[in-house]
């Protein structure tokens, strides 16, 4: 009797490893592969290529992925979100390339209780955040990266040309709590429209102002627009932006006139400058080499590796929960992947070392930054 119970024992123990080894978390990605955010939304579905460049195998763990278009449409990414979590069944959501469209994909997890991993700035803070944790760098912890180099370089006005959105105003935010810290007086708030052609207006308003320096607050290829717009206006003064502009189609679109940006971004995009003490480096270059496996070219911008960082958070989870032998597809694997995101612990991704907690779904520190400038089309590390 006492042997049979012992096998029966050893019996379930081993269905429990094998359930667990076999078990497969299913990520539902809405994404802007078309649209105005599509310069971001593009990279991130080759970021989310890279991830399942080995099999669909990432960090050991097997993935299950389905991928939709949301067309940078706030409304028609919530309507997918719906179908990838009541219809297909996933057991956590990804994106997207912008923080209006992702923060209509949230709302849709909230409501039927499904992590969400953001690919875009602009989590939710707060208990209403209890289901996400956010992938990129907050614009306070990069903003005062831009302002450290201001001081050192004397700049004592700044002009601010950023989105008429919530992206826009979270740069705008995080650059004044830092100026005014520093003592940089902000001289100028403009803004403009994700889809506009010209910001002419408000640039003549800038340089009528006379600033030391400008800060811009948009991303991808439409970020181009206000540097262009100073460039060919003639204005001499230094020119900073944030992590949201690190990808090659804003490069092309901003040609000469981007030449000398300074920003803020992620230690992948300069990997191969990187101390070998840096933990970041072995990771940022393993993504390059799946990057290039899966897309046939080099990763040439920040966002593709934070989709890959997002994988590898999910992946983090998904070994962490298999582990209790919970069914995926169901509320209570939803519910122990939403728990285990939020009790990540020092997990080394491309961007970042991230660290989440209930209280912080922000899950990067300093180590997630360095500052980079724009020289001959290439970013350069600028020394610390």
């Amino acid at each position: 009797m006492r042997t049979s119970f012992r096998t029966a024992l050893m019996a379930g123990a081993m269905s429990l490893a094998a359930f667990a080894a076999h078990a497969q978390m299913k990520i539902g990605v809405v994404n802007s592969a078309s649209g105005p955010v599509s310069s971001i939304g593009i990279p991130y579905n080759k970021g989310i290529a890279a991830a399942m460049a080995n099999g669909g195998v990432l960090d050991g763990q097997k993935l299950t992925v389905i991928t939709l278009d949301d067309t940078s449409d706030p409304a028609v990414a919530a309507r997918a979100a719906r179908k990838l979590i009541e219809e297909d069944h996933v057991d956590v959501i990804m994106g997207s390339a912008g923080t209006p469209v992702s923060l209509a994909m949230y709302a849709v997890a909230a409501e039927l209780k499904t992590p969400m991993v953001f690919l875009a700035n602009g989590g939710v803070a707060g208990e209403k955040g209890e289901w996400e944790v956010t992938v990129p760098q907050p614009p306070p912890l990069m903003i005062d990266a831009d302002i450290e180099l201001m001081k050192k370089a004397g700049i004592k006005t700044v002009g601010y040309i950023g989105y008429n959105d919530a992206w826009g105003d979270l740069v705008y935010n995080s650059l004044k709590a830092a100026a005014d810290k520093a003592g940089i007086a902000i001289v100028a708030n403009e803004r403009f429209a994700r889809a506009d052609t010209s910001v002419t207006p408000q640039v003549l308003k800038i340089i009528a102002l006379k600033p030391d320096a400008v800060l811009t607050g948009g991303s991808g290829s439409p970020g181009a627009l206000p540097h262009i717009a100073l460039s060919e206006r003639g204005y001499k003064g230094a020119q900073y932006s944030t992590h949201a502009i690190i990808n090659s189609e804003f490069v092309r679109v901003g040609g000469a006139a981007v030449e000398g940006l300074v920003a803020p971004t992620g230690p992948v995009v300069v990997a191969e400058q990187l101390p070998d003490s840096n933990p970041i480096k072995k990771v940022a270059l393993q993504f390059r080499t799946d990057y290039l496996k899966a897309n046939g070219a080099p990763s040439t911008d920040a966002f593709a590796a934070y989709a890959y960082d997002g994988m590898l958070i999910a992946a983090d989870a998904a070994r962490r929960v298999a582990a209790k032998g919970i069914a995926p597809g169901t509320l209570e694997y939803r519910m122990a992947v939403r728990e285990a995101l939020a009790s990540t612990k020092e997990l080394v991704g491309t961007h970042a070392v991230y660290t989440f907690t209930p209280a912080s779904r922000w899950g990067t520190d300093e180590r997630s930054r360095v500052m980079v400038k724009l020289d001959h089309g290439a970013w350069k590390l600028v020394p610390g």
